[in-house]
């Protein structure tokens, strides 16, 4: 039966990757290896699983009907061991896949404790300012910050962060500091944007909302590029809670445009559809939600 499993573990890798050498460097097999077992899997079902053409592998009806059931029963399996290792026993490796600075600012560090309650489970994090393929590259969740765009997949809200205009305080020194969103157009601006053009939307207790439009200074595609540009005093950048908490609590960084507030982000966690998330995700998302819970809580140097 284990043989039929690591068959199956392989079968599901080859469609959803679309590719025998690929699932094969996965699993630690060459090409031509991967193939022989697929072909004796389809010989002893008396079944073609897959097409093959020289760009791509497509299912045929058969391999979509197996791929479906093969999931569930793998899924099952891992369920069952865990049961029998004991309630709080999770193994094997749960890949993650999340953005770069949230990843290391925020998932790194819940990882301590919850390795710490799992010795048997390894975490592999994909950390990619990019949206991760969750099926093409074999993750078991990934997190997505602001609004979700992937209506087939699972989906779990687990936190919200409040954003803000922050500026270090060698640029307030310099420019004096933005009290309104309408002071912001005679000040060197961030963006996260290439094109570096914005429309900021601020909220305010008394006033309601204000937006203004703005032209960045210096444009980063990456928010730590924008961070380093604030840090460095290039401008002022908008920026989350969990994005520039650190840089608040050591004076790095502080809020302008006192009493005004950004849309806050939601960050949510996205799996595949079509089958129950794995035990060991579920786990690490409840670690994840209550770590974020605890730590989202009002911004050091907040008015």
């Amino acid at each position: 039966m284990s043989d039929r499993l690591k068959d199956l573990e392989l079968f599901v890798r080859v469609a959803e990757t679309g590719s025998f050498s690929r699932a094969g460097r996965e699993a630690g097999y060459a090409q031509p290896t991967v193939s022989r077992m697929i072909g004796a899997m389809e010989a002893r079902l008396g079944v073609k699983l897959l097409t093959r053409t020289t760009r791509k592998v497509v299912l045929t009806d058969a391999g979509t009907a197996l791929l479906e059931r093969a999931r569930t029963a793998l899924a099952e399996v891992e369920e069952a061991e865990n049961a029998a290792r004991g309630a709080d026993a999770l193994s094997g490796t749960l890949k993650v896949a999340t953005p770069v600075t949230f990843g290391a600012r925020e998932v790194v560090p819940a990882l301590g404790p919850f390795l710490e309650e799992h010795p048997g489970l390894t975490v592999a994090l994909l950390m990619a300012d990019r949206r991760v393929d969750l099926v093409e590259e074999g993750v078991d969740l990934a997190i997505r910050l602001g609004p979700l765009g992937d209506s087939s997949f699972v989906s779990r809200r687990l936190a919200s962060a409040p954003r803000f205009a922050v500026a270090s305080p060698g640029y307030v020194a310099r420019r004096g500091e933005p009290r309104s969103p309408s002071d912001l157009t005679g000040h060197d601006v961030l963006s996260g944007q290439a094109s570096g053009g914005e429309v900021w939307t601020f909220r305010h207790a008394g006033t309601g909302e204000t937006s203004v439009r703005l032209q960045a200074r210096v444009a980063a595609t990456s928010v730590e590029g924008v961070l380093a540009a604030a840090r460095a005093g290039l401008g002022v950048a908008a920026a989350s809670l969990f994005a520039c908490r650190d840089e608040l609590a050591s004076g790095e960084l502080r809020r302008v445009v006192a009493g005004y507030e950004l849309p806050p982000i939601d960050v949510h966690a996205v799996m595949p559809g079509g089958r129950r998330p794995p035990r060991k995700a579920r786990a690490f998302l409840d670690a994840l939600a209550a770590f974020l819970g605890e730590r989202g809580g009002p911004p050091p140097g907040s008015d």
